[in-house]
């Protein structure tokens, strides 16, 4: 298999907390330990809920955090060295999308401002064939190039999502982090980025880690899910066998709570009991434990690896 655009192992970010004037300092985990590869062409889904450790990931990933330990290489380079040229190379070839366009484009700027702006830092292009290559990226998304005039409060929540994802692919992108890109649109607006974000992969081959809440969403978009849990990843597999296999209780949870099952289907409940520990003061053992209905004994004294099971899928419980 051919080398991945982005390989992260036993990466982990504590941020320290000082509880009190007397208190010893407490470390909150918010990632502890995580492991994963994005491939050329391929859509990595990260799924949990609030808290788990999702957007930290991304961080850390676009350097906007620095991990406490562990490593992140793109093609193949460790990108804790980088510096000057790497650094400026790395920048231009990561980009991220969020999810709410109104906040992260600037009111002040016109559009074409907007998505020249990276090509300006990190290119050495004329003004005539950045214009061109603004337009060239508007039209990729589906926008006309005459918008490119126009202020990002003249465009509709979905309008203004391409214009990000424009901005994204302005300067060559191998891959791209979307924080939850569509959690703030309309429905049928979602599926139309959705699609858009397809067809734009298949035709630049460019990669993707989606984070998102909506698990219908992301097992759509997504070649491969992983799961997150309070830091911890529990399991991962490709979309069509998570979907249709979940195997840790916690992913079970996660699709029963959020995926309407079939009329014929017997009762089940519908919620995640317990509430998610602290993450200054985390179980012993299996983290889900405290709040599983399946926990035996040894969950709250030993935590499960990760480990991969007949067909790739890995998973993390004491049941496998």
């Amino acid at each position: 298999m051919a080398e991945p655009v982005l390989e992260v192992r036993g990466l982990t970010k504590h941020f320290p907390v000082r509880q009190g004037f007397m208190a010893r300092p407490a470390r909150v985990r918010a990632v502890d330990g995580i492991d994963f590869a994005i491939h050329a062409g391929e859509t990595l889904g990260l799924i949990g809920e609030s808290g788990c450790g999702k957007t930290t990931t991304s961080k850390l990933i676009l350097l906007q955090e620095p991990p406490t330990a562990g490593s992140i290489a793109f093609e193949g380079r460790d990108i804790a060295g980088f510096k000057g040229p790497e650094l400026m190379d790395y920048r231009r070839a990561v980009q991220v999308v969020f999810q709410d366009p109104f906040s992260s484009l600037s009111p002040r700027m016109r559009v074409e401002d907007i998505i020249a702006e990276p090509l300006e830092i990190h290119t050495e292009l004329s003004k005539g064939a950045i214009r061109a290559r603004v337009h060239d990226v508007l039209e990729l998304v589906g926008l006309p190039p005459d918008v490119a005039r126009l202020f990002p409060h003249e465009f509709s929540g979905g309008q203004r999502q391409r214009v990000a994802i424009a901005r994204a692919l302005a300067t060559d992108t191998r891959l791209i982090v979307l924080d939850e890109p569509v959690s703030a649109l309309d429905v049928s607006v979602r599926a139309q980025i959705i699609n858009q974000l397809e067809h734009l992969q298949r035709t630049l081959g460019v990669s993707y880690l989606f984070i998102g809440h909506d698990l219908a969403t992301v097992a759509h978009i997504s070649d491969r899910i992983a799961v997150m849990y309070l830091g911890k990843i529990v399991e991962m597999a490709d979309s069509d066998t998570l979907c249709k296999q979940p195997l840790h209780p916690y992913t079970k949870a996660l699709f029963a709570a959020a995926l309407p099952s079939h009329p014929d289907d017997p009762k089940q409940e519908r919620t995640i009991a317990g509430e998610v520990p602290s993450a200054l003061a985390l179980p012993a053992g299996c983290r889900f434990h405290t709040r599983c209905p399946m926990a035996m004994p040894v969950c709250s004294e030993v935590e499960p690896p990760l480990q991969t099971r007949d067909g790739g899928q890995r998973v993390a419980c004491h049941l496998y």
